[in-house]
């Protein structure tokens, strides 16, 4: 009988022991680590305490009036929490650029920040991001209804895919598009449509030659830059030794963001649903 509580103890010492080691895998190696992980194969977003506070009052001394203290929407702007630019925006660019230019159009002013203050404020909105999608029921799931998202004409979507949107100009149903509604969830499609994730730029080089290269934009730093060309090769130069030409891929698409109506695009929305 004397064995029992030893053996009581220690299984009690190993649940303490599992349920610490939990928490801080949920806060990271440091207590002052904060780790947001919303399951679902969404990748878990790391930030320190003081990085998170920082970001948390800069976005809501210049943005917080109008998107609220805490993102979820304000004084006539709307919640960034749910933005697809938040959402796809990995890297942060888009956020850079909204922030640099502002969109007149909508009511945003330009906001003159500091690349640290910029950065500060999109690490903190990822983490809001990644924080309410743990929290909340509110998250929309990928296998979310098609039907309730076909609200759009696909034949006008179409039309509208081969003409006014210019769609065509760059991309084409039996090509880069083909298939598309195979490859994506509905809700996931989607956010795509406008906000395509991963696209890199694409950059023209010019060797001391005359010969030019082109393809995606892989590295391009003072010391060297490289590309993958269509055939999937990779080729690197000194920088000092090319001229280099880039290309925003997705230029376009902000272009026009403010040119496409609601119509415009769940009929696109509904065309691109039949591409499988």
């Amino acid at each position: 009988m004397s064995g029992r509580p030893l053996l009581v103890a220690l299984v009690l010492v190993a649940a303490i022991a599992v349920a610490s080691s939990l928490r801080a895998q949920e806060r990271g190696a440091s207590p002052n680590l904060l780790r947001f992980c919303p399951g679902l194969g969404i990748p878990c977003v790391e930030i320190t305490r003081e990085a998170y506070d920082r970001g948390h009052e800069q976005f809501r001394q210049s943005c917080g009036f109008c998107h609220g203290p805490t993102a979820a929407g304000g004084n006539g702007g709307p919640n960034l929490i749910f933005s697809a630019v938040i959402r796809q925006d990995n890297q942060g660019a888009d956020i850079t650029k909204l922030i640099h230019e502002g969109r007149p159009d909508k009511g945003m002013p330009v906001i003159p920040l500091t690349p640290t203050q910029i950065a500060d404020i999109v690490a903190y909105l990822k983490a809001r991001v990644a924080e309410v999608d743990k929290t909340s029921g509110l998250r929309p799931a990928r296998d979310y209804d098609l039907k309730k998202l076909l609200t759009g004409d696909a034949e006008l979507g179409k039309a509208y895919f081969n003409g006014a949107g210019q769609c065509a100009t760059c991309h084409s149903p039996t090509g880069d598009l083909k298939g598309i509604a195979t490859r994506y969830p509905p809700i996931e499609l989607q956010a795509r449509l406008m906000y395509p994730p991963g696209v890199r730029e694409q950059a023209t080089v010019t060797d001391a030659g005359g010969r030019q290269f082109t393809g995606e934009l892989l590295q391009q730093d003072a010391f060297d830059v490289t590309i993958r060309t269509a055939d999937g090769v990779q080729r690197s130069w000194p920088s000092r030794s090319v001229k280099i030409e880039t290309t925003d891929r997705l230029a376009k698409h902000l272009e026009l963001l403010s040119k496409h109506t609601n119509a415009d695009m769940h009929n696109l929305f509904a065309y691109l649903s039949t591409l499988r």
